[in-house]
């Protein structure tokens, strides 16, 4: 899966396995497959698994996700 951070300050992008995030309605994750979706998202951190199972994490303030097709874009302060 694809997972692009948009924030004031740029642009990353990562390849992941698996994504958790915090949803203004708790936490989620979200897996390869994964049903298209749209939530905004609360202070917390984003993190997430690469193919060889280390874990990365950034923090957020607030912000959204729009996950389809393999693809999470999440834009965020």
């Amino acid at each position: 899966m694809e997972l692009q951070i948009i924030t004031p300050n740029g642009f990353e992008k990562h390849e992941a396995t698996a994504v958790f995030l915090p949803g203004a309605a708790g936490a989620f994750e979200v897996l390869h497959g994964h049903a298209p979706l749209i939530s905004t998202l609360v202070a917390g951190d984003i993190r997430w698994r690469d193919a060889s199972g280390a874990e990365s994490v950034r923090s957020i303030g607030s912000g959204a996700v729009m996950v389809e097709n393999d693809i999470i874009k999440v834009c965020a302060e």
